[in-house]
């Protein structure tokens, strides 16, 4: 490895918006060299014809591994963090961008002069692409400049719609994740977690203390369909029951039991059972029973009336009927 930061972008259907993801990096000032490796994931729209033009514009500086079939999130990214050369990785997604050029340089200052700390992260805003406004993250659990990563291992494992770790305001030590991709390919390849960050995150705190500076880097793309935001009921399902997966798995091998642990699968279970009742789905509904059971000892209430409901098709009927009637009268005293 070099001393240079590798700056892992994916992408995949971005054509709007990688050049403005490339140009945010491409804008930092940091006194370790830098590379951009591209992992373009076969998109069907004009993304890696722009890829391809700022290859050719910064050759010294930009990688682009244009894959020769769709990988899929986790591949396309450990793949390109194998191809990488630096021995600090930070990334931002192609659909996100830096709003600091002194984001790397910050970071990097931090991890040299600090051994023990594996991860800086810094805060964020979310960016609405459909109006143009950003607007302050939400609270984070943890604020201390340096925390212990093993404070933060639970919370990393229990996290929903808030990250600890926001990957891509983050820069972390590449020798660790290198040795873990070694060590547990099932965590980091298992297409039944359908993410990359939860794993990195918790690697690195596993291995070390976690760096958090206060200042906002990053404009967190929101607005518009993702992996992660669907208005799909089946691909929110997906979503959930691949997340639910991989903590299920991080705290079983890591021997995770709590009363927190035991709410955040309940909440889990719950999630799931609700996009199967709007879905109107038996299958999703058997599947979210079988999981319920796998991740849960004690089910909530909620989650057995829930359960109870879909069991028979009529109650699941009315319900859905009951919740449409709400919704709308919601909206109705909404507009007023």
């Amino acid at each position: 490895m070099e001393n240079k930061i590798s700056v892992i972008v994916t992408t995949y259907n971005q054509e709007e918006t990688i050049a403005r993801t490339l140009d945010s990096i491409l804008m930092q000032q940091c006194h370790v060299p830098y590379e951009i490796v591209i992992g373009e994931d076969c998109s069907t729209d004009g993304t890696r014809k722009v890829c391809e033009e700022y290859q050719e514009k910064y050759p010294d500086c930009i990688i682009l591994l244009a894959n020769k079939y769709n990988k899929g999130v986790q591949n396309n990214y450990f793949d390109c963090i194998l191809a990488s050369h630096g021995n600090y990785i930070a990334d931002c997604a192609g659909d996100d961008f830096w709003i600091d050029p002194l984001k790397l340089e910050k970071e990097v200052t931090i991890l040299e002069q600090h051994p023990d700390i594996t991860l800086v992260h810094t805060d964020w805003n979310s960016y609405n692409e459909k109006t143009g406004i950003s607007s302050p993250s939400p609270h984070k659990p943890f604020t201390s400049s340096v925390t212990s990563g093993k404070q933060m291992l639970e919370a990393i494992i229990t996290q929903t719609r808030i990250p600890v770790i926001h990957l891509c305001t983050s820069l972390y030590r590449a020798s660790i994740i290198r040795k873990a991709l070694k060590d547990d390919p099932f965590l980091f390849r298992n297409k039944e977690f359908g993410c990359e960050d939860i794993q990195v995150a918790f690697m690195m705190a596993l291995q070390g203390n976690i760096a958090y500076v206060p200042d906002v880097t990053l404009n967190y793309s929101k607005g518009h369909e993702s992996i992660s935001f669907s208005p799909n009921y089946n691909k929110q399902f997906s979503f959930a029951k691949c997340v639910g997966n991989l903590s299920y798995y991080l705290a079983t091998k890591h021997n995770y039991k709590s009363n927190k642990m035991e709410r955040y699968f309940n909440a889990r279970s719950y999630e799931l059972g609700m996009y199967a009742f709007r879905a109107y789905n038996p299958k999703l509904y058997q599947e979210a029973k079988k999981l319920a059971s796998k991740w849960t000892h004690s089910p909530s209430t909620s989650l057995q009336l829930l359960f109870f409901v879909m069991h028979h098709p009529w109650f699941w009927r009315i319900g859905l009927h009951a919740r449409k009637i709400f919704v709308t009268v919601k909206q109705v005293f909404h507009k007023k």
